[in-house]
């Protein structure tokens, strides 16, 4: 059986990490979580093959997050798609500048979160 490419799903409202985990059901292993914190915790003993992170969230948002995920030794290689509602200029600019892989406005449509997650994991191969 061959084994699933590992998604970490990060994003503090439980209807978006529904949606994600409906649109890659079965062709991915997705985990979900909740907060920034909890992905910085989760990839200090795990790495994923991707990650998909909110913009907008409570505690800490996907541009801190993806700050401190690109210091982690053994995840600045990760690639990681950048999801949000808003599509704030400067937040693109300073995701992409921390080197995220691409950027997908919400509502997401399901084929084309599929098709750029199969885009940046043959490119990160």
């Amino acid at each position: 059986m061959e084994e699933k490419y590992k998604i970490l799903a990060v994003d503090d409202n439980s209807i978006s990490l529904s949606t994600i985990e409906r649109a890659l059901k079965g062709k991915y292993e997705v985990i979900p979580l909740k907060s920034g914190d909890r992905a910085l915790h989760y990839l200090k003993k795990n790495k994923p093959d991707l990650i998909l992170l909110d913009v907008r969230m409570a505690s800490k948002d996907g541009v801190e997050t993806l700050r401190e995920i690109r210091e982690m030794e053994d995840c600045k290689d990760i690639p990681v798609i950048m999801l949000t509602s808003q599509s704030n200029k400067q937040t693109v600019v300073d995701s992409f500048t921390l080197g995220a892989e691409s950027y997908i406005l919400k509502p997401f449509i399901a084929e084309d979160l599929q098709e750029r997650i199969e885009h940046a994991l043959k490119k990160a191969k």
